[in-house]
């Protein structure tokens, strides 16, 4: 079973070279900490930030200088700061390859709750419905059940949706899925976790075929 540092540590090997990425708040804020070297790669936060880099050690923190999450960060050289209107107008145009978010539910067919909970204080959507609208490779952070033990990969989400049919791929504590027309297609297993594991936190349609490999972190 993945922590949340696994989680984004198998996210980072989705990432490519010479890729545009925006990280969600939470685990996606990870994902910035465990790419490759050896390949250039421009995260962008809609706060009107291109070119973050890891997390600042203790100590070495800026504080006028954070993620979408208020986060302090580090940036890299070349990095580029700018106005919110230019910052969604480059996730509103598609100039983004990969969208890493968090969420709290996920149903079968790719659609995305992670703004609102009934009940609870919210401050709104925030930039999260421009990146569901807009990006065309999401992929989601999470874990697979609640503290109470329930699946959230569900057939149909129960919370407010932040997108409908967006979500390419889900990467959790215990397994990574593509998203298909038929529901969840299982691809790889968290270490120390079998399919049953998975099949009984699933709440949605899940698609096993042949041998699920564990993943290699």
């Amino acid at each position: 079973m993945l922590d949340k540092n696994g989680i984004a540590k198998r996210i980072a090997k989705e990432v490519q070279d010479g890729y545009y990425v925006n990280l969600g708040i939470g685990i996606p804020t990870l994902v910035a900490n465990y790419v490759r070297d050896d390949i250039e790669v421009e995260f962008q936060s809609e706060n009107g930030v291109l070119g973050m880099g890891p997390f600042p050690f203790e100590g070495e923190e800026d504080a006028d200088i954070i993620n979408a999450g208020k986060q302090t960060i580090t940036t890299l050289p070349g990095a580029s700061f700018f106005d919110s209107a230019l910052s969604f107008s480059m996730i509103r145009g598609k100039h983004v390859d990969l969208t890493i978010l968090g969420a709290m539910e996920v149903s079968e067919n790719g659609d995305i709750a992670n703004w609102k909970i009934p009940g609870k204080m919210v401050k709104g959507m925030g930039g999260a419905m421009d990146l569901v609208a807009s990006a065309e490779n999401i992929i989601v952070a999470m874990m697979h059940t609640n503290r109470a033990g329930q699946s959230k990969l569900l057939k149909n989400c129960s919370l407010p949706l932040t997108g409908v049919a967006c979500v390419k791929k889900v990467v959790t504590n215990l397994a990574v899925m593509e998203v298909t027309d038929k529901g969840f297609m299982l691809i790889e297993r968290a270490p120390g976790v079998s399919v049953e594991d998975i099949e009984k936190a699933t709440e949605g349609t899940l698609i096993i075929e042949g041998d699920i490999p564990e993943m290699q972190i």
